[in-house]
C-alpha cells in the first residue's frame, strides 16, 4: 500500500490542534504516519477530540513527554495497517531521553526516527548540547541501520539551515545558532555518513522553500523563513521511489509539514 509520512513541528499540540491539526486529521487522506514535534504537552493533555479521531480512523498514538512542563514532547500517529515491529521513547540516554526529544519506530520496510533536534539558543548556550545530542542521533540511526539492515529515515525539526539557499537571510544570520559554521557542518557530516536530505536532492536548485517563519513582522506572508524540518534518509530508500514535498499551506503552527511518500 502507499505509504504517507509526515513531519511538522506543532509548537503546542493543542494549540495547533485549534488552528489547522485537527482539520488535517479530519480530513478524508490522513497521513498513514504523522510525526509531531513541540508537542508541549502530556499525553494526558492531548485535545481529546484528537485522541478520539486518532482511535475512529485506526490510529495508534506514540508519545515521549519531556521533564519539562510545556517544553519539547514528541509524538507519532500511525496508522494501525502499518505493521510496527517495534518502538523505542528515546534512544537510551537519560540527558536527552528526559526532554521528550526522539521516538524510534521499525516498522515492515523502513526504520522511523522522529526528532525534535534542541535549539542552541540565541546566547549560544545549548549549541554543545545540541551538537552531542545530534551526533548520538546519528550514531543511533547507524547501529540501527546495521542491525536491521532496513532504510532508515530520520525525520523533523533539525533546528539548522544547511546551506545559504536554506534561508532568507543567510549573511544577516551567519553568526545565529541555526546557521554556525559548525552547526552546519554535522550536516555535512550526515551526509558523509550516508544520509540523504531528500527534499534537496529531489529539488536541488528550488529557493525560497521554507519550513519555518517566525512570528514576528508578518514573515510567514513575506515568505522570510527558514528550511530546518527534513526528512533525512540512507540511500537504500530511494529504491522504495519516494517523493518530498513541502506544504506551506497548511496552517497551525509557525512552522509547516514535509510530506514523504512512498507509493506502493
Amino acid at each position: 500500500m502507499p505509504t504517507t509520512i509526515w513531519t511538522w513541528n506543532v509548537n503546542g499540540i493543542r494549540a495547533a490542534y485549534a488552528k489547522g491539526l485537527g482539520a488535517v486529521f479530519s480530513q478524508k487522506n490522513t497521513p498513514d504516519i504523522l510525526c509531531l514535534q513541540e508537542v508541549k504537552a502530556t499525553f494526558a493533555q492531548y485535545p481529546k477530540p484528537l485522541t478520539e479521531l486518532a482511535e475512529l480512523k485506526g490510529h495508534q498514538i506514540l508519545h515521549a513527554d519531556s521533564k519539562n512542563k510545556g517544553q519539547s514532547g514528541v509524538a507519532m500517529l500511525y496508522s494501525s495497517e502499518l505493521a510496527l515491529s517495534w518502538h523505542h521513547l528515546g534512544m537510551g540516554i537519560d540527558k536527552f531521553d528526559e526532554e521528550g526529544r526522539i521516538i524510534i519506530a521499525g516498522f515492515e520496510k523502513f526504520i522511523l526516527i522522529n526528532t525534535y533536534v534542541p535549539n542552541g539558543r540565541r546566547d549560544h548556550s545549548r549549541v554543545d548540547f545540541k551538537l552531542e545530542f545530534s551526533r548520538a542521533l546519528l550514531k543511533k540511526a547507524m547501529d540501527l541501520k546495521q542491525e536491521y539492515k532496513l532504510p532508515v529515515i530520520i525525520c523533523g525539526d533539525i533546528n539548522t539551515a544547511h546551506h545559504p539557499i536554506d534561508l532568507k537571510n543567510p549573511t544577516a544570520n551567519k553568526n545565529t545558532t541555526g546557521f554556525l559554521p559548525h552547526e552546519r557542518k554535522f550536516l555535512d557530516e550526515m551526509e558523509k555518513a550516508g544520509f540523504i536530505d531528500l527534499f534537496r536532492y529531489q529539488h536541488p536548485t528550488l529557493a525560497d522553500a521554507y519550513t519555518w517563519w517566525t512570528f514576528r513582522g508578518n514573515c510567514r506572508e513575506r515568505n522570510i523563513g527558514w528550511r530546518i524540518d527534513y526528512f533525512w534518509v540512507t540511500n537504500d530508500l530511494l529504491d522504495l521511489t519516494p517523493k518530498c514535498i513541502q506544504l506551506p499551506k497548511i496552517m497551525g503552527s509557525d512552522h509547516c509539514p514535509v510530506e514523504l511518500k512512498l507509493p506502493s
